[in-house]
């Protein structure tokens, strides 16, 4: 039988991933509830357990009295003579611990003792599930659709199901039963019937988490992911930095040919991704962020955290793009509110002037008609309104 029982235990250590300690643990205390139920108490009983052959044994510990005529409460008291009989130098007001047959044990006591175990399993099984997903929190898992639960979708990840709120949800996208699904795990909460997992489909560092898997150079710590701003089902911006003047980062980040940009671009259903330079110069920062217009000029106050930019009038409608989004887009990724401008709204403006955004080459060259577009300065000074 102890073998059994132990094979038994290593098959949940295995399967379950419930550790025999804990096992052992409940077996102790199912044993002496099942004493209790047999004999009414359990203070004085003691179980042990031999963790190496499962082995056990069931003691009560009793006082030792005179006679048998002392004895007043046979469940915690023996006589001196029935005392020797379990050790030779028993003494008066010694304890003594008397060995207890658990094959003696009725029904209701065995059924109550099986019970304990059992939902002691239960208990460990619903912890290590918990503790399995809580390490994936804010990290990305592959899991099944299962079903639709109202408008929320049921994803089983393994060992446990989560729960793709409607808001989380990507507006567009078809999820169907038994299709796979990637999300990225936003809470895992433990309640009693076991972990519930909170996932996203549109959270931004799902895009960060799947650049993270696909590139190598993000994997090794060359090239940093510094901000990422995203409308899910749309398009994302995400800004990065090379600490290796010799790896390009965002052509690490885009592949050859586009290879491993295409990966998430078609893991996220097509989603649009830019992926620009991090630049220390909010002027660059910004200019880059809005990609692919040309700028002509940008002004970008660090301690209002507001930029003025100025766009040939043709581009205008491009840098701010359909509805603003790419406006909005590099507002998030840059942290700076940006005031978009073409060249005839900037020269109309009160207390504008050219000068006061380019250098002098840089304006003298404006003035020719000669100044590159997309040859950004950025200036610290503050123009006057």
């Amino acid at each position: 039988m102890s073998k059994e029982l132990m094979d038994a235990l290593d098959l949940l250590e295995k399967e379950k991933n419930i550790s025999k300690d804990s096992l052992f643990d409940a077996i102790e205390n199912s044993l002496i509830t099942a004493c209790k139920n047999n004999f009414g108490r359990a203070e004085n009983i003691r179980v042990e357990v031999d963790r190496n052959n499962c082995d056990f044994k069931c003691y009560a510990d009793k006082t030792v009295v005179e006679t048998a005529d002392d004895v007043m409460d046979p469940q915690i008291e023996i006589s001196l003579d029935d005392a020797k009989k379990i050790t030779k130098k028993a003494k008066v007001d010694d304890v003594v611990a008397v060995p207890l047959n658990s094959k003696e044990f009725g029904r209701i006591a065995t059924q109550n003792a099986k019970n304990v175990i059992l939902q002691k399993i239960r208990e460990e099984e619903r912890g290590a599930i918990y503790n399995e997903y809580f390490e994936k929190e804010h990290d990305i898992v592959t899991g099944v659709v299962q079903r639709f639960i109202g408008k929320n979708v049921s994803i089983n990840l393994g060992r446990a199901d989560a729960i793709l709120n409607e808001n989380e949800q990507v507006k567009g996208e078809v999820y169907r039963p038994t299709s796979r699904i990637r999300v990225y795990v936003l809470e895992v909460k433990n309640g009693s019937k076991g972990p519930r997992i909170l996932v996203s489909r549109t959270h931004p560092d799902l895009v960060k988490r799947l650049f993270e898997q696909e590139v190598a150079e993000i994997q090794d710590g060359t090239v940093e992911i510094k901000s990422i701003a995203r409308e899910a089902g749309s398009r994302t911006k995400i800004a990065v930095y090379s600490n290796n003047p010799n790896v390009d980062a965002v052509g690490a980040c885009v592949g050859v040919n586009g290879a491993r940009v295409n990966l998430i671009v078609d893991e996220l259903g097509g989603e649009k991704i830019d992926v620009i330079n991090w630049d220390e110069n909010p002027g660059n920062l910004i200019q880059n962020a809005l990609s692919p217009a040309k700028i002509v000029a940008v002004f970008a106050d660090p301690d209002e955290k507001s930029a003025k930019v100025v766009v040939p009038d043709y581009q205008l409608s491009l840098a701010i793009g359909k509805e603003g989004q790419n406006a909005r887009l590099a507002a998030r990724l840059t942290g700076y509110k940006i005031d978009i401008k073409s060249e005839t709204q900037a020269k109309d403006a009160p207390g504008f002037r050219m000068e006061d955004y380019l250098d002098d080459e840089d304006y003298d060259e404006y003035e020719e008609g000669e100044y590159e577009e997309g040859d950004v300065e950025s200036s610290d000074a503050e123009v006057e309104e």
